[in-house]
């Protein structure tokens, strides 16, 4: 047997240190800005960042923390958290992020399941540590993000010590090598948001998370650079604010964290203070900056680029951005067990030829794969589908940042090397990924699908809709049929009849919905997606007004 040829190149791991290390190295002094929770603006470089992560190593390795061990975080986007993401896995320990909007008992879960070592928390936390420090018996100590004089007093006694964050890495030098680690050891612990029992956790690798920062930066996916200042609106509790906390020091763009205040208001000014260039958020996020931007009469001066992903981007949103206020809007998607990226609407050079119009209708869709990514749609019989716009699949992917197993499980949710991601979607022939649902949230009317996000899509566009969900209702004809839920807009109204007449020519006649509901507001998942489940158990006994008085009858096709 021929013995394989090698490449004789340095074995030099894939890190997370060095990510801040170059950038420290390279882009020394670079500005990373930060709206404290003290109320103050805080502003220092990477080449401060970095010293600061490596005194917090220093710090975690005098108590004792090992390799291996997770530290978890509950903490807004801010310079501390960002230390903690470099200082904690660069010796080789876990950063696990903890998304502090999750019910507190299943925070402790988490932290249990994690089995966190410390927990370092954002002091508007405090009420919560209160509530998970009996519930967390690994937890060695709990280390609040702040100096001695601003150390929150706790309404009980915690069984063990209160740290300030401060205090532990001014006792360190910062005089630290980065030890050379292997890259697939573990750099990150993030959960889902556990919308169907218990979250489930997803551990990234340091080479997975650098290879994730390499795709995200291609000028075909996020596209930042040294030239831009970016303020993730992502929080860095959800999937690693999508990457953007490794991508910025790889790329040496300047970094401005918004800290806790996510209002339209308190956002727009610092990103004109800032020179804010590029951001990235949910649609929920984006309707309140929206919002401001409008009753205000303001526009911004630097914003060139957002990308907006975690849940589907409404068409309208998308034109508003862009038509209004000149703003480029990159439409992506992906999901924790990815790190999260997987596809950007970006257009190639052939597209960005085409029609004005169909060009939009491709950059309204999730869009095109970054390389470090594959993907396929399969039928019910696990086929792949054909990629024609139309097939509606079971979405599947692959890829070096996809998970193989949840964290703590030893059996595999991969299906022939292939992770199903529950997302019901298209591929069309540009390879553009539309997903049309999730699994379990697709309606499904006498035998035919009705997409509820195309449906949902609709309703935004109108004036009066503010926001809007659309869920299966029963139906003694066709099983399941369309219920539409608005919340208004303030000060504007809209009947049912007005709102379903406005869906003539839109959507397919079987599309539009059977009745409208309006309610104050939409329940939402701590990530800003909307809890469909819980508005299915909130209208179970709604009545559709089609479902009154139907004879028994076999289910014929939608015509």
């Amino acid at each position: 047997m021929t013995t394989p040829l090698l490449g004789q190149m340095m074995d030099v791991p894939l890190t997370v240190s060095s990510l801040i290390a170059h950038a420290a190295r390279h882009f020394g002094a670079t500005e990373i800005v930060s709206r404290r929770i003290e109320g103050d603006i805080h502003r220092y470089t990477y080449r401060d960042c970095e010293k600061r992560a490596k005194q917090l190593a220093q710090a975690l390795i005098a108590l004792g923390v090992a390799p291996g061990e997770r530290i978890g975080t509950l903490a807004w986007n801010g310079y501390r958290h960002l230390e903690a993401y470099y200082g904690v896995a660069g010796f080789g320990a876990v950063c696990h992020t903890i998304n502090p909007r999750l019910f507190p008992d299943q925070i402790a879960w988490i932290i249990n399941d994690a089995q966190d070592r410390y927990v370092l928390f954002d002091t508007t936390f405090a009420p919560l540590v209160d509530i998970l420090a009996p519930q967390c018996p690994h937890v060695r100590g709990w280390i609040a993000l702040t100096d001695e004089a601003h150390l929150p007093k706790m309404q009980t006694a915690l069984p063990v010590p209160l740290l300030s964050y401060e205090t532990l890495i001014a006792a360190q030098d910062g005089a630290f090598d980065w030890p050379r680690i292997e890259e697939s050891q573990a750099s990150y612990l993030c959960y889902t948001s556990g919308t169907t029992g218990n979250p489930k956790g997803a551990l990234y690798s340091h080479r997975s998370t650098v290879l994730h920062a390499f795709g995200a930066s291609l000028p075909d996916a996020m596209s930042l650079s040294a030239r831009d200042s970016v303020l993730p609106v992502v929080p860095m509790f959800h999937v690693n604010a999508w990457g953007i906390p490794h991508a910025a020091p790889l790329t040496g763009a300047k970094i401005v964290f918004p800290g806790k205040d996510l209002d339209g208001k308190s956002l727009y000014e610092l990103m004109e203070a800032e020179g804010v260039t590029y951001s990235a958020g949910v649609p929920t996020v984006w309707l309140g900056l929206l919002c401001h931007l409008k009753d205000a009469k303001v526009r911004f001066t630097t914003l060139k680029r957002t990308v907006i992903g975690g849940s589907a981007c409404p068409p309208a949103m998308l034109r508003v951005f862009e038509d209004e206020y000149g703003i480029e809007v990159i439409h992506a998607w992906g999901m924790t067990e990815m790190s999260p990226l997987g596809t950007l609407a970006k257009l190639t050079w052939e597209q960005s030829q085409r029609p004005p119009e169909e060009q939009r209708r491709l950059r309204e869709k999730q869009g095109h794969v970054m390389f470090g990514v594959d993907m396929k749609i399969v039928g019910a019989d696990g086929k792949d589908l054909p990629w024609d716009g139309v097939a509606f699949g079971d979405l599947h992917v692959r890829g070096p940042w996809v998970i193989q197993r949840y964290f703590q499980k030893e059996e595999s949710p991969l299906i022939d090397g292939w992770f199903p991601t529950g997302d019901v979607a298209t591929i069309d022939p540009d390879g553009f990924l539309h997903i049309t649902d999730r699994s379990k949230d697709v309606i499904k009317s006498g035998g035919e699908w009705i997409s509820s996000i195309d449906v949902e899509n609709v309703a935004i566009a109108h004036p009066a809709v503010a926001e809007a969900a659309c869920i299966a209702c029963a139906h003694p004809k066709w099983t399941e049929r369309p219920l539409l839920v608005i919340v208004k807009r303030p000060g504007m109204d809209v009947t049912r009849e007005e709102l379903l007449a406005f869906y003539e020519g839109k959507v397919a006649k079987w599309w539009i919905p059977d009745d409208v509901a309006f309610v104050d507001e939409l329940p939402h998942t701590a990530t800003g997606k909307l809890q469909k489940l819980k508005l299915r158990e909130q209208f179970r006994t709604h009545i559709l007004p089609t479902a009154v008085d139907v004879p028994d009858c076999p289910f014929p096709e939608p015509s």
